[in-house]
């Protein structure tokens, strides 16, 4: 693998209120990976004992290829090709390109069936997933990596900060994206400034939380909500969206954007009968918390760089309320 791509540095990190920021008084996980940044980029910094797996779903993306995987930086530690069952010569490409690429298949058709099988097959400690298509640039790939390796725990590409951007979306798809981001925001508290984006990263431990029912592509929005209800450390980071190079995209709009909002519903529904349930035992919220060694604060207004509400999964809070009760 050899990165062909030119180091592209963020203007913006996330400031803990969801707006990008000029200067320094960003959020210190965000503003210690840019300043590591450039020695990623290289590998020079990259820890020894810590293994990336770039996830990459593909569905017919032979001629896109070449734009993606090439520019993969050589440090990464293996490239997981989820092939949805192509029929234009997607894995010969894939292999002519990248030898030592390892490609698996997927049990059910959609997006987010295509990243679970991925995320099973990789062996690293980070994740990163990205678009086979050539909408995301694979030389961003350092800036989230250093940010995991600042402290976050689930680090999430933001097309709305500054020093993103996307060249890909019109105003309805941009209408959409700010409601479902209003109803993420209302249902679960947080700043996120972006939902529905393919480009993420986080460590393996992240893997039990986001694991569940989302084969489409409302898995962003999965993994993005279950990942801030469940309290970890989610930092947001510029990224630039660019058109896809070939072919037209498997997303619909309205559908899948009712797929996105059923997710949001679904969620927040097991979210209150979990709190439901926890109050049959009659434990108070605030003292399990504690008893748990887990932080609970006011919930809408609480960062989303830091943000602690709900630490623990609904079954690990029953567990302990039994345990408390």
């Amino acid at each position: 693998m050899k990165s062909h791509g030119a180091e592209r540095a963020p203007t913006a990190v996330l400031n803990g209120n969801g707006r990008g920021q000029r200067g320094g008084r960003g959020n210190a996980t965000v503003q210690r990976a840019l300043e590591g940044e450039r020695e990623i980029v290289e590998g020079r910094d990259l820890p020894r004992d810590v293994l990336v797996s770039v996830i990459v779903p593909a569905l017919d993306e032979a001629r896109n290829l070449p734009y993606v995987l090439p520019r993969i930086p050589t440090w990464v530690h293996e490239v997981v090709l989820i092939d949805g069952g192509s029929l234009d010569g997607t894995v010969e490409v894939a292999r002519l390109l990248l030898p030592e690429i390892r490609v698996v298949g997927q049990e059910r058709p959609g997006k987010g069936a295509a990243l679970q099988a991925g995320f099973r097959a990789a062996t690293g400690d980070i994740f990163v997933t990205i678009d086979a298509d050539g909408s995301t640039d694979p030389a961003e790939i350092p800036l989230f990596v250093a940010c995991l390796l600042s402290g976050a725990d689930f680090v999430k590409g933001s097309r709305f900060v500054q020093g993103g951007g996307t060249d890909d979306m019109g105003v309805v798809r941009r209408g959409g994206n700010w409601m479902l981001r209003t109803a993420v925001r209302v249902a679960f508290g947080g700043r996120y400034s972006d939902l529905c984006y393919g480009y993420n990263a986080f460590w393996r431990s992240v893997l039990p939380v986001i694991d569940g029912d989302a084969d489409g592509f409302e898995i962003e929005t999965f993994m993005n909500v279950r990942v801030l209800a469940a309290g970890m450390k989610v930092a947001e980071v510029p990224s630039h969206e660019g058109r896809r190079i070939y072919g037209l995209s498997h997303l619909s709009t309205f559908r899948d954007g009712y797929r996105v909002l059923r997710t949001i519903v679904r969620e927040r529904s097991q979210l209150r009968v979990a709190a439901g349930r926890l109050r049959l035992f009659n434990v108070n919220w605030r003292s399990l918390m504690l008893s748990a060694d887990v932080p609970f604060p006011a919930p809408p207004t609480i960062s989303v760089v830091v943000c602690t509400y709900m630490r623990a999964r609904a079954s690990e809070l029953l567990r302990r309320a039994a345990i408390v009760a």
